[in-house]
Protein backbone atom coordinates (compact mmCIF):
# COMPACT_ATOMS: atom_id res chain seq x y z
CA UNK A 1 0.00 0.00 0.00
CA UNK A 2 1.42 3.59 -0.63
CA UNK A 3 0.40 4.63 2.66
CA UNK A 4 3.32 2.36 3.95
CA UNK A 5 5.79 5.56 2.07
CA UNK A 6 4.23 7.10 4.69
CA UNK A 7 6.27 8.31 7.87
CA UNK A 8 4.28 8.34 10.04
CA UNK A 9 5.47 9.37 13.76
CA UNK A 10 6.81 12.65 11.46
CA UNK A 11 3.63 13.29 9.40
CA UNK A 12 1.40 13.27 12.92
CA UNK A 13 3.88 14.97 15.35
CA UNK A 14 4.08 17.83 12.63
CA UNK A 15 0.55 18.54 12.45
CA UNK A 16 0.23 18.17 16.33
CA UNK A 17 2.96 20.77 17.19
CA UNK A 18 1.16 22.94 14.53
CA UNK A 19 -1.82 22.47 15.86
CA UNK A 20 -0.67 22.57 19.41
CA UNK A 21 0.87 26.37 19.03
CA UNK A 22 -2.09 27.42 16.79
CA UNK A 23 -4.75 26.81 18.93
CA UNK A 24 -3.84 28.67 21.96
CA UNK A 25 -3.04 31.35 19.73
CA UNK A 26 -7.09 31.33 18.81
CA UNK A 27 -7.85 30.53 22.72
CA UNK A 28 -6.13 33.28 24.20
CA UNK A 29 -4.80 35.79 21.58
CA UNK A 30 -3.59 38.42 23.37
CA UNK A 31 -1.83 36.49 26.25
CA UNK A 32 -0.36 33.84 23.23
CA UNK A 33 1.10 37.56 21.85
CA UNK A 34 2.83 38.64 24.82
CA UNK A 35 4.11 35.27 25.51
CA UNK A 36 5.70 34.74 22.09
CA UNK A 37 6.95 38.72 21.78
CA UNK A 38 8.70 37.87 25.17
CA UNK A 39 10.40 35.07 24.32
CA UNK A 40 10.98 36.39 20.64
CA UNK A 41 12.84 39.42 22.51
CA UNK A 42 14.96 36.80 24.94
CA UNK A 43 16.24 35.23 21.79
CA UNK A 44 17.13 38.46 19.89
CA UNK A 45 18.90 40.08 22.83
CA UNK A 46 20.53 37.34 24.32
CA UNK A 47 21.43 35.17 20.83
CA UNK A 48 21.66 37.56 18.55
CA UNK A 49 25.11 37.49 17.87
CA UNK A 50 25.20 33.70 17.48
CA UNK A 51 23.03 34.42 14.31
CA UNK A 52 25.02 36.96 13.15
CA UNK A 53 28.53 34.74 13.48
CA UNK A 54 25.91 32.23 11.59
CA UNK A 55 25.56 33.88 8.63
CA UNK A 56 28.94 34.96 8.56
CA UNK A 57 30.38 31.48 9.01
CA UNK A 58 27.98 29.97 6.29
CA UNK A 59 28.78 31.94 3.91
CA UNK A 60 32.20 31.59 4.30
CA UNK A 61 32.33 28.02 4.22
CA UNK A 62 30.04 27.73 1.36
CA UNK A 63 32.61 29.64 -0.80
CA UNK A 64 35.38 27.72 0.07
CA UNK A 65 33.08 24.59 -0.32
CA UNK A 66 32.26 25.75 -3.93
CA UNK A 67 36.09 26.62 -4.73
CA UNK A 68 37.19 22.90 -3.47
CA UNK A 69 37.66 19.48 -4.73
CA UNK A 70 34.38 18.83 -3.20
CA UNK A 71 32.99 21.49 -5.08
CA UNK A 72 33.42 19.20 -8.61
CA UNK A 73 31.62 16.60 -7.41
CA UNK A 74 28.09 15.59 -10.04
CA UNK A 75 24.91 15.36 -8.65
CA UNK A 76 24.13 12.69 -11.37
CA UNK A 77 24.88 10.16 -13.18
CA UNK A 78 27.98 10.54 -15.51
CA UNK A 79 27.33 12.77 -18.23
CA UNK A 80 24.22 13.31 -17.50
CA UNK A 81 23.00 16.56 -18.52
CA UNK A 82 20.94 19.07 -16.43
CA UNK A 83 17.16 17.80 -15.18
CA UNK A 84 16.21 21.74 -16.20
CA UNK A 85 18.13 24.38 -17.82
CA UNK A 86 19.38 27.18 -16.45
CA UNK A 87 16.22 29.30 -16.89
CA UNK A 88 13.73 27.75 -15.47
CA UNK A 89 16.43 26.42 -12.96
CA UNK A 90 17.08 29.91 -11.66
CA UNK A 91 13.34 30.77 -11.85
CA UNK A 92 12.33 27.37 -9.52
CA UNK A 93 14.97 28.34 -6.73
CA UNK A 94 13.97 32.31 -6.77
CA UNK A 95 10.23 31.92 -6.97
CA UNK A 96 10.68 29.10 -3.82
CA UNK A 97 12.77 30.86 -2.28
CA UNK A 98 11.60 35.13 -2.26
CA UNK A 99 7.69 34.23 -2.57
CA UNK A 100 5.47 37.54 -2.85
CA UNK A 101 7.55 38.66 0.50
CA UNK A 102 9.90 40.73 -2.02
CA UNK A 103 7.32 42.58 -3.71
CA UNK A 104 6.41 44.25 -0.30
CA UNK A 105 9.53 44.64 1.01
CA UNK A 106 11.49 45.97 -2.32
CA UNK A 107 8.85 48.76 -3.04
CA UNK A 108 8.43 49.68 1.07
CA UNK A 109 11.97 48.94 2.88
CA UNK A 110 13.79 51.80 2.38
CA UNK A 111 11.21 53.87 4.04
CA UNK A 112 11.91 51.68 6.97
CA UNK A 113 15.63 52.19 7.09
CA UNK A 114 15.28 56.30 6.33
CA UNK A 115 13.12 57.23 8.90
CA UNK A 116 15.10 54.55 11.42
CA UNK A 117 18.49 54.43 9.97
CA UNK A 118 21.56 52.17 11.14
CA UNK A 119 25.25 53.40 13.07
CA UNK A 120 23.44 55.84 14.80
CA UNK A 121 22.96 58.36 11.85
CA UNK A 122 19.98 61.32 11.99
CA UNK A 123 16.77 59.91 10.31
CA UNK A 124 15.88 61.59 6.96
CA UNK A 125 18.98 63.24 6.40
CA UNK A 126 21.18 62.50 2.77
CA UNK A 127 23.51 59.98 4.75
CA UNK A 128 20.09 58.00 5.60
CA UNK A 129 18.96 58.19 2.26
CA UNK A 130 22.02 56.14 0.82
CA UNK A 131 21.75 53.67 3.80
CA UNK A 132 18.24 53.35 3.05
CA UNK A 133 18.55 52.20 -0.68
CA UNK A 134 21.75 49.89 0.19
CA UNK A 135 20.75 47.73 3.58
CA UNK A 136 17.76 46.13 2.04
CA UNK A 137 19.97 44.76 -0.66
CA UNK A 138 22.11 43.73 2.25
CA UNK A 139 19.72 41.79 3.98
CA UNK A 140 18.33 40.08 0.98
CA UNK A 141 21.74 39.23 -0.59
CA UNK A 142 24.65 36.72 -0.66
CA UNK A 143 24.51 35.68 3.49
CA UNK A 144 20.76 35.15 2.73
CA UNK A 145 21.04 33.17 0.04
CA UNK A 146 24.10 31.47 1.44
CA UNK A 147 21.31 30.45 4.57
CA UNK A 148 19.32 28.99 2.00
CA UNK A 149 21.75 26.94 0.08
CA UNK A 150 23.55 25.02 2.53
CA UNK A 151 21.54 22.53 3.35
CA UNK A 152 21.43 21.66 -0.05
CA UNK A 153 24.77 20.28 0.16
CA UNK A 154 24.34 17.29 2.27
CA UNK A 155 20.57 16.47 0.55
CA UNK A 156 21.29 16.81 -2.75
CA UNK A 157 24.51 14.44 -1.85
CA UNK A 158 22.80 11.93 -0.47
CA UNK A 159 19.89 11.97 -2.99
CA UNK A 160 21.99 11.73 -6.44
CA UNK A 161 25.36 10.41 -5.88
CA UNK A 162 25.13 7.90 -2.91
CA UNK A 163 21.22 7.32 -4.58
CA UNK A 164 19.43 7.23 -1.17
CA UNK A 165 15.75 8.28 -2.71
CA UNK A 166 14.89 10.28 0.78
CA UNK A 167 14.36 13.66 0.97
CA UNK A 168 14.90 14.75 4.71
CA UNK A 169 16.49 16.79 6.51
CA UNK A 170 17.44 14.00 9.63
CA UNK A 171 19.08 11.67 6.47
CA UNK A 172 21.51 14.51 5.95
CA UNK A 173 22.66 14.54 9.07
CA UNK A 174 23.23 10.65 9.50
CA UNK A 175 26.92 10.51 8.89
CA UNK A 176 27.85 12.83 12.07
CA UNK A 177 24.07 11.13 14.25
CA UNK A 178 24.41 8.21 12.83
CA UNK A 179 21.48 5.36 13.49
CA UNK A 180 19.94 7.81 15.86
CA UNK A 181 18.18 9.86 13.27
CA UNK A 182 15.91 6.54 12.55
CA UNK A 183 14.59 7.42 16.22
CA UNK A 184 13.01 10.03 17.89
CA UNK A 185 16.27 12.13 17.21
CA UNK A 186 15.36 11.79 13.47
CA UNK A 187 11.48 12.90 13.74
CA UNK A 188 12.59 15.81 15.86
CA UNK A 189 15.07 17.61 13.57
CA UNK A 190 12.30 16.81 10.68
CA UNK A 191 9.08 18.21 12.60
CA UNK A 192 11.21 21.13 14.01
CA UNK A 193 11.68 21.93 10.16
CA UNK A 194 8.09 21.57 9.36
CA UNK A 195 6.72 23.79 11.90
CA UNK A 196 9.45 26.44 11.40
CA UNK A 197 8.06 26.27 7.44
CA UNK A 198 4.57 25.95 8.59
CA UNK A 199 5.31 29.35 10.32
CA UNK A 200 7.23 30.67 7.73
CA UNK A 201 4.21 30.45 5.32
CA UNK A 202 2.15 31.97 7.56
CA UNK A 203 4.49 35.02 7.43
CA UNK A 204 4.23 34.83 3.70
CA UNK A 205 0.70 35.01 3.67
CA UNK A 206 0.46 37.77 6.15
CA UNK A 207 2.66 39.74 3.65
CA UNK A 208 1.18 38.85 0.38
CA UNK A 209 -2.34 38.75 1.18
CA UNK A 210 -3.66 42.13 2.45
CA UNK A 211 -1.05 43.50 -0.80
CA UNK A 212 -2.88 41.66 -3.42
CA UNK A 213 -6.08 42.46 -1.25
CA UNK A 214 -5.37 46.18 -1.90
CA UNK A 215 -4.55 45.69 -5.43
CA UNK A 216 -7.63 44.54 -6.59
CA UNK A 217 -9.44 47.61 -4.42
CA UNK A 218 -7.62 49.98 -6.54
CA UNK A 219 -8.41 47.74 -9.10
CA UNK A 220 -12.44 47.65 -8.42
CA UNK A 221 -13.22 49.61 -5.64
CA UNK A 222 -14.06 46.31 -3.57
CA UNK A 223 -13.64 47.13 -0.27
CA UNK A 224 -10.22 45.32 1.21
CA UNK A 225 -11.69 43.33 4.32
CA UNK A 226 -11.53 40.40 5.73
CA UNK A 227 -13.30 38.60 3.53
CA UNK A 228 -11.98 39.67 0.39
CA UNK A 229 -8.83 38.66 2.06
CA UNK A 230 -9.84 35.08 2.73
CA UNK A 231 -11.10 34.73 -0.81
CA UNK A 232 -7.42 35.54 -1.93
CA UNK A 233 -6.10 32.84 0.31
CA UNK A 234 -8.31 30.60 -1.08
CA UNK A 235 -7.80 31.61 -4.47
CA UNK A 236 -3.79 31.20 -3.61
CA UNK A 237 -4.44 27.85 -2.21
CA UNK A 238 -6.35 26.20 -5.15
CA UNK A 239 -3.50 27.67 -7.70
CA UNK A 240 -0.81 26.09 -5.43
CA UNK A 241 -2.61 22.78 -5.15
CA UNK A 242 -3.79 22.41 -8.66
CA UNK A 243 0.22 23.25 -9.37
CA UNK A 244 1.93 20.79 -6.57
CA UNK A 245 -0.93 18.24 -8.09
CA UNK A 246 0.38 18.32 -11.11
CA UNK A 247 4.28 17.51 -10.37
CA UNK A 248 7.47 19.53 -10.78
CA UNK A 249 7.85 19.17 -14.38
CA UNK A 250 3.82 20.35 -15.01
CA UNK A 251 3.17 22.41 -12.56
CA UNK A 252 5.77 24.21 -10.73
CA UNK A 253 8.19 24.42 -13.53
CA UNK A 254 5.33 26.24 -15.95
CA UNK A 255 4.33 28.46 -13.10
CA UNK A 256 8.01 29.59 -12.25
CA UNK A 257 8.90 30.22 -15.78
CA UNK A 258 5.40 32.74 -15.56
CA UNK A 259 6.33 34.36 -13.02
CA UNK A 260 10.02 35.09 -13.79
CA UNK A 261 8.86 36.71 -17.26
CA UNK A 262 5.98 38.81 -15.70
CA UNK A 263 8.64 39.96 -13.55
CA UNK A 264 10.94 41.08 -15.96
CA UNK A 265 8.52 42.73 -17.55
CA UNK A 266 7.57 44.81 -14.64
CA UNK A 267 11.12 45.52 -13.92
CA UNK A 268 11.77 46.80 -16.92
CA UNK A 269 8.66 48.80 -17.15
CA UNK A 270 9.90 50.84 -14.13
CA UNK A 271 13.35 50.98 -15.58
CA UNK A 272 12.47 52.34 -18.46
CA UNK A 273 9.43 54.46 -17.97
CA UNK A 274 10.37 55.85 -14.27
CA UNK A 275 13.64 57.67 -13.63
CA UNK A 276 15.70 55.40 -15.21
CA UNK A 277 19.09 57.37 -14.57
CA UNK A 278 18.36 57.59 -11.08
CA UNK A 279 17.15 54.21 -10.52
CA UNK A 280 20.78 52.79 -12.37
CA UNK A 281 23.10 55.41 -10.28
CA UNK A 282 20.84 55.06 -7.20
CA UNK A 283 21.31 51.46 -7.85
CA UNK A 284 25.24 51.30 -8.21
CA UNK A 285 25.96 53.57 -5.54
CA UNK A 286 24.32 50.87 -3.65
CA UNK A 287 26.38 47.94 -4.61
CA UNK A 288 29.55 50.36 -3.60
CA UNK A 289 28.10 50.88 -0.25
CA UNK A 290 27.71 47.18 0.56
CA UNK A 291 30.80 46.15 -0.94
CA UNK A 292 32.78 48.25 1.30
CA UNK A 293 30.86 47.94 4.36
CA UNK A 294 29.89 44.42 4.07
CA UNK A 295 31.34 43.35 7.18
CA UNK A 296 30.95 46.17 8.90
CA UNK A 297 26.97 45.64 8.18
CA UNK A 298 27.60 41.64 9.11
CA UNK A 299 28.44 42.23 12.42
CA UNK A 300 26.85 45.21 13.47
CA UNK A 301 25.73 44.68 17.06
CA UNK A 302 24.97 47.69 18.07
CA UNK A 303 26.78 46.81 21.61
CA UNK A 304 26.53 50.35 23.65
CA UNK A 305 22.67 51.09 23.01
CA UNK A 306 22.15 49.45 26.85
CA UNK A 307 24.53 52.50 28.19
CA UNK A 308 22.61 55.30 29.47
CA UNK A 309 25.12 57.73 27.35
CA UNK A 310 23.84 55.92 23.88
CA UNK A 311 20.41 55.89 22.79
CA UNK A 312 19.52 52.36 21.79
CA UNK A 313 17.75 51.74 17.88
CA UNK A 314 17.64 48.33 18.76
CA UNK A 315 18.08 48.01 14.75
CA UNK A 316 19.88 45.09 14.71
CA UNK A 317 17.79 43.21 16.22
CA UNK A 318 14.52 44.37 14.12
CA UNK A 319 16.33 43.84 11.01
CA UNK A 320 19.61 42.12 10.36
CA UNK A 321 18.76 39.37 13.75
CA UNK A 322 14.92 39.01 12.76
CA UNK A 323 15.95 38.68 8.86
CA UNK A 324 18.60 35.57 9.40
CA UNK A 325 16.69 33.94 11.75
CA UNK A 326 13.60 34.16 9.36
CA UNK A 327 15.72 32.74 6.75
CA UNK A 328 17.04 30.47 8.84
CA UNK A 329 13.25 29.24 9.04
CA UNK A 330 13.26 28.51 5.39
CA UNK A 331 16.57 27.19 4.78
CA UNK A 332 16.02 23.22 5.00
CA UNK A 333 13.24 23.66 2.80
CA UNK A 334 14.81 25.99 0.37
CA UNK A 335 17.79 23.72 0.14
CA UNK A 336 15.69 20.41 -0.25
CA UNK A 337 14.00 21.92 -2.96
CA UNK A 338 16.95 23.27 -4.36
CA UNK A 339 19.01 19.79 -4.00
CA UNK A 340 15.94 18.80 -5.67
CA UNK A 341 16.14 20.32 -9.10
CA UNK A 342 19.90 20.42 -9.22
CA UNK A 343 20.60 16.93 -10.76
CA UNK A 344 23.00 17.01 -13.40
CA UNK A 345 24.95 19.95 -12.28
CA UNK A 346 28.15 20.19 -10.12
CA UNK A 347 27.81 21.51 -6.11
CA UNK A 348 30.32 24.33 -7.25
CA UNK A 349 27.13 24.97 -9.84
CA UNK A 350 24.82 25.03 -7.51
CA UNK A 351 26.18 26.59 -4.73
CA UNK A 352 27.61 29.51 -6.68
CA UNK A 353 24.19 29.46 -9.11
CA UNK A 354 22.40 29.71 -6.22
CA UNK A 355 24.06 32.79 -4.47
CA UNK A 356 24.69 34.57 -7.41
CA UNK A 357 21.18 34.53 -9.31
CA UNK A 358 19.39 34.57 -5.92
CA UNK A 359 21.31 37.66 -5.06
CA UNK A 360 21.02 39.15 -8.92
CA UNK A 361 17.48 39.17 -8.65
CA UNK A 362 16.81 40.63 -5.30
CA UNK A 363 19.58 43.90 -6.29
CA UNK A 364 16.91 43.78 -9.02
CA UNK A 365 14.04 44.14 -7.44
CA UNK A 366 15.17 46.51 -4.59
CA UNK A 367 16.93 48.33 -6.81
CA UNK A 368 14.55 49.20 -9.46
CA UNK A 369 11.41 49.08 -7.63
CA UNK A 370 12.62 50.63 -3.83
CA UNK A 371 14.50 53.38 -5.73
CA UNK A 372 11.49 54.05 -7.63
CA UNK A 373 10.03 54.55 -4.43
CA UNK A 374 12.20 56.57 -3.02
CA UNK A 375 12.32 58.90 -5.75
CA UNK A 376 8.47 59.69 -5.27
CA UNK A 377 9.57 60.74 -1.44
CA UNK A 378 12.74 62.73 -2.89
CA UNK A 379 11.27 64.69 -5.57
CA UNK A 380 7.44 65.31 -4.14
CA UNK A 381 5.55 63.86 -6.46
CA UNK A 382 4.21 61.56 -4.03
CA UNK A 383 4.76 61.45 0.18
CA UNK A 384 5.43 58.10 0.54
CA UNK A 385 5.94 57.96 4.08
CA UNK A 386 3.43 60.54 5.17
CA UNK A 387 1.02 57.94 2.89
CA UNK A 388 2.17 55.29 4.79
CA UNK A 389 1.77 56.41 8.21
CA UNK A 390 -1.96 57.43 7.44
CA UNK A 391 -2.94 53.88 5.00
CA UNK A 392 -0.48 51.38 6.11
CA UNK A 393 2.02 49.52 4.30
CA UNK A 394 0.31 47.16 1.50
CA UNK A 395 -2.00 50.66 0.47
CA UNK A 396 1.00 52.20 0.23
CA UNK A 397 3.04 49.92 -2.02
CA UNK A 398 -0.35 49.67 -4.45
CA UNK A 399 -0.25 53.76 -4.51
CA UNK A 400 3.66 53.86 -5.46
CA UNK A 401 2.49 51.58 -8.14
CA UNK A 402 -0.18 53.61 -9.18
CA UNK A 403 2.40 56.46 -10.12
CA UNK A 404 3.40 55.10 -12.97
CA UNK A 405 2.32 55.62 -16.60
CA UNK A 406 -0.33 53.01 -17.59
CA UNK A 407 -0.95 52.78 -13.94
CA UNK A 408 -4.34 50.37 -13.90
CA UNK A 409 -2.58 48.06 -15.90
CA UNK A 410 0.56 47.70 -13.73
CA UNK A 411 -1.14 47.61 -10.93
CA UNK A 412 -3.14 44.73 -12.40
CA UNK A 413 0.25 42.93 -13.67
CA UNK A 414 1.52 43.78 -9.99
CA UNK A 415 -1.14 42.21 -8.58
CA UNK A 416 -1.26 39.26 -10.58
CA UNK A 417 2.70 38.78 -10.29
CA UNK A 418 2.03 39.04 -6.40
CA UNK A 419 -0.65 36.29 -6.41
CA UNK A 420 1.92 34.13 -8.60
CA UNK A 421 4.72 34.56 -6.34
CA UNK A 422 2.91 33.69 -3.47
CA UNK A 423 1.43 30.04 -5.41
CA UNK A 424 5.18 28.85 -6.70
CA UNK A 425 6.38 29.27 -2.67
CA UNK A 426 3.57 27.26 -1.20
CA UNK A 427 3.44 24.88 -4.69
CA UNK A 428 7.10 24.16 -3.53
CA UNK A 429 6.22 24.41 0.10
CA UNK A 430 3.95 21.69 -0.15
CA UNK A 431 5.76 19.82 -2.85
CA UNK A 432 8.59 19.35 0.13
CA UNK A 433 6.75 19.07 3.75
CA UNK A 434 5.30 15.95 1.60
CA UNK A 435 8.29 14.75 1.10
CA UNK A 436 10.03 15.11 4.36
CA UNK A 437 6.98 13.00 5.92
CA UNK A 438 7.26 9.85 3.12
CA UNK A 439 9.95 7.05 3.86
CA UNK A 440 11.16 7.24 0.16
CA UNK A 441 10.16 9.55 -2.80
CA UNK A 442 11.03 8.03 -6.08
CA UNK A 443 10.11 10.26 -8.61
CA UNK A 444 7.46 12.06 -7.04
CA UNK A 445 5.51 12.78 -3.59
CA UNK A 446 2.34 11.00 -3.46
CA UNK A 447 -0.27 13.00 -5.04
CA UNK A 448 -2.59 12.82 -2.19
CA UNK A 449 0.26 13.56 0.52
CA UNK A 450 1.11 16.75 -1.74
CA UNK A 451 -2.56 17.99 -2.03
CA UNK A 452 -2.99 17.62 2.32
CA UNK A 453 -0.19 20.18 2.91
CA UNK A 454 -0.87 22.47 0.28
CA UNK A 455 -4.17 22.49 1.95
CA UNK A 456 -2.54 22.86 5.88
CA UNK A 457 -0.41 25.08 4.67
CA UNK A 458 -3.54 27.96 4.14
CA UNK A 459 -6.00 26.50 6.66
CA UNK A 460 -3.57 27.46 10.10
CA UNK A 461 -3.18 31.02 8.82
CA UNK A 462 -6.50 31.70 7.66
CA UNK A 463 -8.26 30.68 11.24
CA UNK A 464 -5.53 33.47 12.46
CA UNK A 465 -5.90 35.70 9.85
CA UNK A 466 -9.52 36.11 11.57
CA UNK A 467 -8.02 37.02 15.24
CA UNK A 468 -4.91 39.20 13.53
CA UNK A 469 -2.15 36.53 14.62
CA UNK A 470 -0.53 35.79 12.24
CA UNK A 471 2.31 38.21 12.79
CA UNK A 472 2.55 36.42 16.22
CA UNK A 473 2.85 32.81 14.37
CA UNK A 474 5.50 34.08 12.38
CA UNK A 475 7.06 35.18 15.64
CA UNK A 476 6.61 31.78 17.17
CA UNK A 477 8.18 30.00 14.40
CA UNK A 478 11.71 32.23 14.58
CA UNK A 479 11.79 31.00 17.95
CA UNK A 480 10.70 27.14 17.28
CA UNK A 481 13.69 27.70 14.53
CA UNK A 482 16.06 28.11 16.95
CA UNK A 483 17.78 25.46 17.24
CA UNK A 484 17.78 25.07 13.64
CA UNK A 485 21.37 27.08 14.24
CA UNK A 486 22.90 23.92 15.21
CA UNK A 487 21.09 21.43 12.88
CA UNK A 488 22.57 23.97 10.20
CA UNK A 489 26.01 23.03 11.57
CA UNK A 490 25.77 19.52 11.58
CA UNK A 491 24.24 19.28 8.01
CA UNK A 492 27.69 21.30 7.13
CA UNK A 493 29.74 18.94 9.16
CA UNK A 494 27.62 15.67 7.58
CA UNK A 495 28.36 16.82 3.85
CA UNK A 496 32.08 17.32 4.24
CA UNK A 497 32.44 13.99 6.61
CA UNK A 498 30.28 12.20 3.60
CA UNK A 499 31.96 13.75 0.67
CA UNK A 500 35.73 13.81 1.80
CA UNK A 501 35.20 9.92 2.67
CA UNK A 502 34.27 9.46 -0.84
CA UNK A 503 37.30 11.57 -2.39
CA UNK A 504 39.89 9.42 0.06
CA UNK A 505 38.27 6.34 -1.33
CA UNK A 506 39.06 7.36 -5.02
CA UNK A 507 42.44 6.53 -5.13
CA UNK A 508 43.44 10.69 -6.09
CA UNK A 509 41.27 10.56 -9.31
CA UNK A 510 40.94 14.24 -10.08
CA UNK A 511 38.64 15.29 -12.78
CA UNK A 512 37.25 18.40 -13.28
CA UNK A 513 34.35 17.10 -12.28
CA UNK A 514 34.37 14.53 -10.16
CA UNK A 515 31.83 11.46 -10.27
CA UNK A 516 31.87 9.39 -7.44
CA UNK A 517 30.50 5.96 -8.75
CA UNK A 518 33.01 6.02 -11.75
CA UNK A 519 35.43 7.28 -8.96
CA UNK A 520 35.30 4.39 -7.17
CA UNK A 521 35.06 2.00 -9.78
CA UNK A 522 38.24 3.33 -11.43
CA UNK A 523 39.83 2.70 -7.48
CA UNK A 524 38.79 -0.68 -7.07
CA UNK A 525 40.39 -1.46 -10.67
CA UNK A 526 43.52 -0.17 -9.76
CA UNK A 527 43.65 -2.40 -6.52
CA UNK A 528 42.69 -5.92 -8.17
CA UNK A 529 46.06 -4.87 -10.80
CA UNK A 530 48.06 -4.13 -7.92
CA UNK A 531 47.65 -7.80 -6.38
CA UNK A 532 48.40 -8.77 -9.29
CA UNK A 533 51.08 -7.37 -10.03
CA UNK A 534 52.15 -8.30 -6.05
CA UNK A 535 51.72 -11.61 -7.10
CA UNK A 536 53.78 -11.80 -10.18
CA UNK A 537 56.78 -10.24 -8.87
CA UNK A 538 56.94 -12.91 -5.84
CA UNK A 539 60.20 -14.89 -5.32
CA UNK A 540 60.14 -18.64 -7.01
CA UNK A 541 60.50 -19.97 -3.39
CA UNK A 542 57.23 -18.97 -2.20
CA UNK A 543 56.02 -20.95 -4.96
CA UNK A 544 57.87 -24.52 -3.34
Amino acid sequence: MKTRLIDWPTFIGAFILLLGVTIPLIAFPEAGKVIVADANEFMTNNFGVLYMIMGLVIFAFLIYVAFSKNGSIKLGDEGEKPEFNTFSWAAMLFAAGIGSSILYWAVIEWAYYYQGPPFGIEPSSKEAIQWASAYGIFHWGPIAWAIYTLPALPIAYFYYVRKKPVLKVSEAVRPVLGKSVDGPLGNVIDILFMFGLLGGAGTTLALGTPMIAEGINSLTGIPANLGMKSAIMLLCTLIFAISSYSGLKRGIKVLSDVNLWLSIFILVFIFIFGPTRFIAETTFNSLGILTDNFFKMATWMEPFGNLSQFEETKFPESWTIFYWAWWLVYAPFVGLFVARISRGRTIRQMVLGTMIYGTLGCILFFGIMGNFGLYMQLTGSFDVIAFMDENGAPATIIEIINQLPLAKFMVLAFTVLAIIFLATTFDSSSYILASVVQKKVEGEPLRWNRLFWAFSLCIMPLALMFLGGLDTLQTASIVGGFPLIFIMFLLAWSFMKASNTDIRASDDYEPSTIHIERWKKKGKKKKKRSALEALEDKPEDDER
